[in-house]
């Protein structure tokens, strides 16, 4: 009898190896990405999923705690082809369920074909399919996960001092702290805020850019988030990465939709409709902007033409879908702060209503 299964909404229920003991349910989704495991694995933006490796080995550089993008692993179980041991362990002491020996590229193509789907993961002594079965049977849809926010935001507001350059709010719906370390190293001091700040703490800080974070699940669950772009849209320049982008743009009026099977992978071009030009860029996302509102788009994904950039000279308002941060890369998109500190130039303070 095998120690580990994996059941899938369309009904199927496969065998695997358990390298981490436990039981999970979540949305399986996959990402392409070769390296970087590290970096997807403490990624808040996993957050209520299972994340599947298409690439055959993962841990074959070992586990390094300065790669991570948070304090703990995010997804709720993770499953490859192959584990190393370093990962295995890792994942054991984090609580997390593991699974290998398993035909991943069937997997994905399921996934390609059907969308992001439940599932339910057992590994360890005695499980059986039907343990599986009954964890994919109680997994929620993403859109269900209404406060979703609460388990990967700060405790309390936080500052990283950067020199001073400008001062840059950042709501935390679950930020990458590449993202801080970006800002900082051009000199910005970001204050940290919960995902559900209010305008008021906003407007204590007075500063220079309103950065809306990167964060897990439906957009449209922020809602503490659009009230707070919606405050201060036309006064204080914003800023958005990923879910960050569907935020401002659901804020200011506009729409968001969720994903077949979204984006995610170190390999996604997008090309900027002002210049032609096509950068390689790093992705985590499931929804997407559908109505961008007021908002221009100025760049686009070269697969599927969803939405990857919004601007606004009127409102100072520059989004990306992608992560410009791009740990563990490519770097092509790292510019991206640069424009978003020079927002920060010639602004007068500003009160909440």
């Amino acid at each position: 009898m095998s120690d580990a299964y994996i059941a899938l909404a369309d009904g199927r229920v496969l065998e695997a190896r358990g390298r981490a003991p436990g039981r999970a349910r979540g949305e399986l989704v996959f990402t392409t990405a070769y390296t970087g495991y590290e970096e997807s694995l403490t990624d808040p933006s996993y957050a209520e999923q299972v994340l599947t490796f298409s690439y055959p080995l993962i841990g074959n550089y070992g586990v390094r705690p300065e790669r991570f993008e948070s304090a703990s692993v995010q997804p709720r179980a993770a499953v490859a082809r192959e584990l190393t041991e370093d990962v295995a362990e890792w994942l054991a002491a984090e609580g997390v369920p593991a699974i290998d020996h398993l035909d991943t590229r069937e997997l994905v193509t399921t996934v390609r074909e059907e969308g992001a789907m439940a599932c339910g993961i057992v590994a360890g002594e005695d499980v059986t399919p039907e343990d599986a079965i009954e964890e994919m049977e109680a997994c929620k849809p993403m859109s269900d996960h209404i406060d979703i926010g609460a388990g990967v935001t700060v405790p309390e507001t936080t500052v990283h001092e950067g020199g001073g350059a400008a001062d840059v709010a950042l709501v935390d719906c679950g930020a990458k702290k590449s993202i801080i370390e970006a800002l900082t190293a051009r000199g910005a001091d970001v204050h940290v805020l919960r995902y559900d700040t209010t305008p008021e703490q906003v407007a204590d800080i007075d500063p220079d850019v309103l950065f809306v974070s990167n964060g897990p699940g439906d957009p449209e669950n922020f809602e503490a988030a659009q009230t707070v772009v919606d405050e201060f849209a036309g006064e204080v320049p914003l800023a958005g990465i990923c879910l960050g982008q569907q935020i401002i743009a659901s804020a200011l009026g506009g729409s968001t939709k969720k994903m077949a099977f979204g984006h995610r992978g170190v390999n996604q071009p997008v090309r900027d409709l002002r210049t032609d030009k096509v950068v390689m860029t790093t992705q985590n996302h499931g929804y997407t902007v559908d109505d961008t509102g007021p908002l221009e788009v100025t760049q686009i994904n070269v697969n599927d033409d969803t939405v990857e950039g919004l601007d606004s000279e009127e409102l100072d308002v520059i989004t990306r879908q992608y992560h410009p941060e791009a740990n563990p890369g490519p770097h092509d998109s790292l510019s991206f702060f640069d424009d978003v500190l020079d927002l920060a130039h010639d602004r007068t303070p500003v009160t909440a209503d």
